[in-house]
């Protein structure tokens, strides 16, 4: 495509809600003044309309046709102009300069001159196209100005299809009825979580006997689904609790089925395979693991003696457990706040029941995924969970990236809406958080960044995220006790699962508040 017709540049998507006016400008080919150029100048030559009529038909999902015819008396205005410039500036052989004939003139310059005009008038016809018809193109039209021609005689007809940002109603998104998951924690729980993040700094210790709950067994595992191995480790070291997390799947009884096992025995623990799992067939099916206990061990505790309780920031045990307690009561909230999102964008999608083009799927499905990456990134995710994580998207990257669009373009509308910006020092804010997350300086971030031409991607991220908070912050709360399975993953969270596999990144937050800040003392 040629400069002539880059009003129909491409809007990205996601796009900012800063950036939407912008974007539509450059769909309607607005005149940017050259230096020296005024103001009225360009203004006069917004008055110049031009007299052309408009046909837009619906073209499929997010597509449409639009037909555009321009009056012959426009493109013979503007034919005259050049015409009349020309002869008196053109240098014909045989003639003195500016004295050739106008027929001459025209039979020499018309292949020019047709070229000349015909942007002028594309340039001009699409300006006025966008600033009358309410056109948001999310990409390029199939319009190449190479192939159009200025007929000798008649109107100027061409015509395109343009991929548009969809046309829906916002769903009602104030005083949503959500429920918000509460729990007040005992003191026994908050030991126990005490007693789970010490158990990082102890050391593991032999122990005669039955395996009780909170010791350790030294395994080989093998998980089998209808008597077929699905998988195997050997020498693993999980902690029995009343349930485990595994990547694919959660052992809901595993501390029921693992309590009183000896060092030689074997044991079976029944999982059930979450929708992540890698292969389609095992999604929430229950497999069988096969445990044969190789030894038992417990935890050695370290002394909280002045030096170690140091590194946590605080100075007495005392202090060490109410930290725990505000550790449980943010990772609650964060809880919370996941499980609002979660039915915000559920209601999102069912009231979404619009469709989108399959050819802006594929080729935003990069974009959404780079997206979710960010997500997973700030969610304090490593770069080893990230990688698993993505190759499960991967799979389904069509349906992702359907659900993402819509959440993004309903958010969009809303920030457009409510007039939710983003502006450069929270972007400048987040990319710090990005640093710091990544232990990068901010300069490496925002450049990697710019590399990647993500930027925009991360100020949509903000614009969405503001959309959504201002939806929670309208919403009306139905208090309900945190679930079991929820209430496992809080309690569970930091057990250990098999070395390499990851745990569900929801059911923790981004941080560990208890955690120290240096290593404890040998």
């Amino acid at each position: 495509m040629t400069d002539e017709v880059k009003p129909l540049g491409e809007e990205a998507v996601p796009e900012t809600a800063a950036d939407a006016s912008t974007a539509d400008a450059n769909l309607a080919g607005t005149a940017v003044a050259e230096p020296g150029e005024t103001a009225t100048a360009v203004e006069e030559e917004k008055k110049d309309k031009l007299d052309q009529q408009v046909e837009i038909s619906d073209a499929g999902p997010c597509k449409k046709h639009i037909k555009v015819t321009v009056r012959r008396d426009d493109i013979d205005k503007r034919l005259n102009e050049k015409y009349s410039e020309l002869v008196g500036d053109s240098h014909v052989p045989g003639f003195r300069p500016g004295k050739a004939p106008r027929e001459i003139v025209v039979r020499k310059f018309k292949k020019d001159v047709m070229d000349q005009v015909r942007g002028q008038v594309l340039l001009a016809s699409l300006e006025q196209l966008a600033e009358d018809f309410d056109v948001a193109p999310l990409s390029p039209p199939n319009l190449n100005p190479d192939k159009l021609e200025i007929p000798d005689k008649g109107d100027f007809i061409y015509e395109f299809e343009v991929e548009v940002r969809p046309q829906f109603d916002l769903p009602d998104y104030k005083g949503l009825k959500l429920t918000r998951p509460v729990k007040t924690f005992s003191e026994k729980e908050v030991q126990e979580e005490e007693h789970k993040i010490l158990s990082r700094y102890g050391s593991l210790i032999p122990k005669e006997g039955k395996a009780e709950l909170g010791d350790y067994v030294i395994v080989d595992m093998t998980t089998k689904f209808l008597d077929q191995p699905i998988g195997s480790a050997t020498e693993i070291t999980i902690r029995i609790e009343d349930t485990v997390a595994f990547k694919d799947g959660v052992a809901d009884k595993f501390g029921e089925q693992m309590i009183g096992v000896t060092a030689g025995e074997a044991r079976v623990v029944e999982i059930v395979m979450s929708d992540a799992v890698a292969n389609p067939g095992l999604k929430g099916q229950t497999v069988k693991a096969h445990f044969d206990v190789k030894d038992i061990k417990k935890m050695r505790l370290p002394e909280l003696t002045a030096a170690f309780l140091e590194n946590f920031g605080v100075h007495s045990p005392e202090q060490l457990r109410e930290q725990v307690r505000l550790s449980l009561e943010r990772r609650l909230e964060y809880t919370q706040r996941q499980s609002a999102r979660e039915q915000v964008l559920s209601h999102i999608a069912a009231s979404s029941t619009w469709e989108l083009p399959q050819d802006l799927l594929l080729r935003q499905a990069r974009k959404a995924l780079a997206r979710r990456v960010m997500e997973m990134q700030e969610a304090g995710m490593t770069e080893q969970e990230i990688e698993a994580r993505q190759r499960l998207l991967q799979r389904d990257v069509i349906a992702n990236t359907a659900l993402a669009l819509k959440e993004h373009f309903v958010l969009q509308k809303l920030a457009e809406v409510e007039k939710i910006e983003v502006e450069d020092d929270e972007i400048d804010l987040e990319i710090e958080r990005l640093a710091d997350l990544e232990k990068e300086s901010p300069r490496r971030v925002r450049a990697q960044l710019e590399k990647d031409d993500l930027l925009e991607t991360l100020a949509a991220q903000l614009i969405e995220r503001k959309a959504l908070n201002l939806i929670l912050e309208h919403a009306a709360y139905e208090d309900v006790g945190l679930d079991k399975k929820a209430d496992a993953g809080l309690e569970t969270v930091e057990t250990q699962a098999v070395p390499g596999e990851m745990k569900d990144p929801t059911e923790a937050p981004p941080e560990e508040p208890a955690e120290p800040t240096q290593p404890p003392p040998e």
